[in-house]
């Protein structure tokens, strides 16, 4: 059962404090976490900021189509909350399991263990729900490429299906594809909501700071949920 919606006023506070939380952190912190460069992996993929979203439980609303999508004729379905357990994106001959991904005691949001398996930040939106759904992972190691290394490949018009725990297969079309500075990360833009059903995968990209071991950008890919199977 979906929990119940709530006010707008309480929302407002909560939005209020929490972006005042981000912002502090974005001054703070680098954009790129992960598992320490003392062993030899690069800390690699995450945003550092946590905004969570207002409408992650709100999945019997209807989405607002945008005038892009209006104009393809979408009528775009929302997709009741589920935990999402695998990801598929054809173009890069990627089809993998995913984990969940939370906060770290400092409040950032965590990166996945594995290499080889993205995350889902489940403190928002899963995917097919209104709102931003946030999927991380990681680019590479110093062994070489891992998950999401192709990323960045990705071009608008691209296919990406997301299968949930209740069996309902939600499938996306990237819309863009953008590279942000660590610095300049945009975290309303990746984590808020835009009145659709959007997903983002974020992954680590640009220049690598041997200096610091980390990369200095990240990359994001776009997309918005285009239909939706139900559980067979």
């Amino acid at each position: 059962m979906t929990p119940a919606a709530p006010s707008a006023e309480p929302y407002r506070r909560r939005y209020v404090g929490w972006w005042l939380v981000s912002a502090a952190l974005l001054v703070s912190a680098a954009v790129c976490l992960g598992v320490g460069v003392s062993s030899g992996h690069h800390p690699l993929a995450a945003p550092v900021t946590h905004r969570p979203p207002p409408k992650a439980a709100r999945s019997a609303e209807t989405a607002k189509a945008t005038p892009a999508d209006a104009a393809k004729g979408l009528a775009l379905p929302v997709v009741a909350r589920s935990v999402p357990v695998s990801l598929s994106i054809p173009a890069i001959d990627l089809s993998v399991s995913l984990s969940v991904l939370g906060l770290n005691p400092t409040g950032t949001v965590q990166v996945p263990t594995d290499y080889e398996q993205p995350g889902w930040y489940h403190l928002g939106p899963s995917p097919g729900q209104l709102g931003s759904a946030v999927i991380l992972g990681h680019v590479d190691t110093y062994l070489g490429p891992t998950v999401f290394f192709r990323l960045r490949t990705l071009v608008a018009g691209d296919k990406i299906t997301v299968t949930l725990a209740d069996g309902v297969v939600a499938d996306f079309e990237v819309d863009s594809v953008a590279m942000y500075l660590k610095t300049q990360f945009p975290a309303e833009q990746v984590y808020g909501s835009r009145g659709v059903s959007a997903l983002q995968l974020v992954t680590c990209g640009g220049t690598f700071d041997t200096a610091t071991g980390h990369y200095l950008s990240n990359v994001v890919v776009y997309s918005t949920l285009v239909a939706s199977t139900p559980a067979t």
